[in-house]
């Protein structure tokens, strides 16, 4: 198992699909799990510190757990089948308890509890992630374009009629 990070919760606006993100930092692999709106939301709102009036579900289950004396300790997404993340509440205990995958990170955000997935999964359904240019790089560019100028870039003189192609 490695720990991921929740990155988020994105719509696909073409497919009108949503997807949670989780990111393996060692390997740069992004993992995006189809979802629907309901656990989209849970997961959104528990990312954005939101707390509701009155406990929804993934908070009543929270507030359920802890007064059962049976807190949850970690999450872990231990398999992919038929396209299908599979999830387990791993709880102080260490018993497992099976669950789908938005269900688990929903539960886990409201835990403060790490998120793990199996490296197979990882490697299965993870997606190289391009990195963007570091700010030294960026830096080092508008170092360069601050003193660059336009001679900067000629090439001699410009050939005229009768240094250019001929035609046949």
């Amino acid at each position: 198992m490695v720990p991921v990070e929740v990155v988020g919760v994105r719509t696909h606006l073409a497919d009108d699909e949503i997807v949670v993100l989780l990111l393996d930092p060692d390997a740069a692999l992004l993992v995006p799990i189809l979802i629907g709106p309901a656990e989209a939301s849970a997961i959104a709102s528990a990312q954005a510190g939101i707390v509701p009036p009155r406990p929804m579900t993934h908070d009543l289950l929270r507030d359920a757990l802890v007064a059962a004396g049976a807190p949850v300790d970690h999450v872990e997404i231990n398999r992919l089948e038929d396209g299908v993340f599979h999830a387990a509440l791993v709880l102080s205990s260490g018993r497992h308890v099976d669950a789908r995958a938005s269900d688990a990170i929903a539960v886990a955000l409201r835990f403060g509890c790490d998120v793990l997935c199996s490296a197979e999964v990882v490697a299965l359904a993870g997606v190289e992630i391009r990195p963007a240019a570091s700010e030294e790089d960026m830096a080092q560019f508008r170092e360069f374009l601050d003193h660059v100028s336009a001679e900067d870039f000629e090439i001699g003189p410009d050939p005229g009629p009768e240094g250019g192609a001929r035609g046949g």
